[in-house]
């Protein structure tokens, strides 16, 4: 089959290639896949990632094969999945615990944005405890991530606060439920009880002298590629607590609450690019330098 493989030697070290079918576990049903996006963290940005490899966490398309266990869905089924590694791939190979079934009404490349991003977002402000009233600081707001977590913290009855680099990247996040849409921490009216943070270096750590006693920080990543300074005392003194998340495993069932959002117009992937999986070098440095506000999405042609 073909696949997008790592090239260092190709634009956004990416290029496609040709490898091995994937082999199902017997938990595992084989997908055709139709999209798939990409994500930042996933993306080969230096030469320590082995060249061949086939990256992907998350993909859509149609079950060809089902799970031999009689577990999951069937042969003709619509699916989105999520995975450690081989979404860029025309086959995928996916744990029934890691994919959930789509509705008609959900397409293939809205489906594709969803995974990583969203639950990611989901699972940070169920970490973190978000509640109604609560003020939740989100960096990284603009991008894919971010947009889902201004959403889902905006239905859960929390004040939004999102930051961004520019004025021009918060376009648009107010109508997704920001209530402020900021570029500096000196910006904020009142100290935020809860930070999902996508950036890190110096933003984090001018936040932490910017939250109420005994708030939560939690942890995504650092896109800034910044050192973070932080002093010990800024966690001491405010009695705060920081939390870093990955994704984690066992995801069908959020997938599942995520598509039902997208199905019934309650949440938006913000898809901002579409391409040709062809072009997945191009569009990978556009994410790499701040191109992309929201989601990029590549189809297999």
């Amino acid at each position: 089959m073909y696949a997008l493989v790592v090239d260092h030697s190709a634009p956004g070290r990416l290029s496609i290639g040709n490898v091995a079918d994937p082999a199902p576990d017997p938990d595992e049903v084989l997908v055709k896949v139709a999209a798939t996006s990409l994500n930042y963290g996933e993306l080969p940005k230096s030469e320590n990632v082995a060249a061949g490899t086939v990256p992907g966490w998350d993909a859509a398309g149609v079950v060809e094969r089902a799970a031999a266990n009689g577990r999951g869905p069937e042969p003709g089924d619509r699916v989105v999945t999520r995975g450690r590694a081989g979404g860029w791939a025309e086959l995928r190979a996916v744990h029934v615990d890691e994919l959930a079934v789509l509705p008609d009404t959900v397409d293939f490349l809205t489906a594709a944005a969803l995974p990583i991003a969203g639950l990611t977002a989901l699972r940070a402000l169920r970490t973190a405890g978000v509640q109604p009233g609560v003020r939740v600081g989100i960096t990284g707001a603009s991008g894919g991530v971010g947009r889902f977590a201004v959403q889902l913290a905006h239905q859960a009855g929390a004040e939004v606060y999102a930051f961004v680099g520019s004025k021009a990247r918060g376009e648009g996040l107010a109508a997704l439920g920001a209530d402020h849409v900021l570029t500096a921490p000196a910006d904020l009216d009142a100290p935020v009880d809860m930070i999902l943070d996508n950036v890190g270096g110096s933003l984090l750590g001018e936040l932490l002298d910017h939250m109420a006693p005994e708030g939560k920080v939690i942890s995504i990543g650092a896109t800034s590629g910044e050192p973070t300074p932080i002093q010990p005392y800024q966690l001491v003194d405010s009695r705060l607590t920081l939390i870093g998340i990955q994704t984690g495993d066992s995801t069908s069932a959020d997938l599942a609450h995520l598509v039902r959002l997208l199905a019934e117009g309650r949440l938006q992937a913000s898809v901002d690019r579409v391409a040709d999986w062809g072009r997945a070098g191009e569009i990978a440095m556009a994410l790499i330098n701040r191109e992309i506000r929201g989601k990029a999405v590549l189809t297999l042609d």
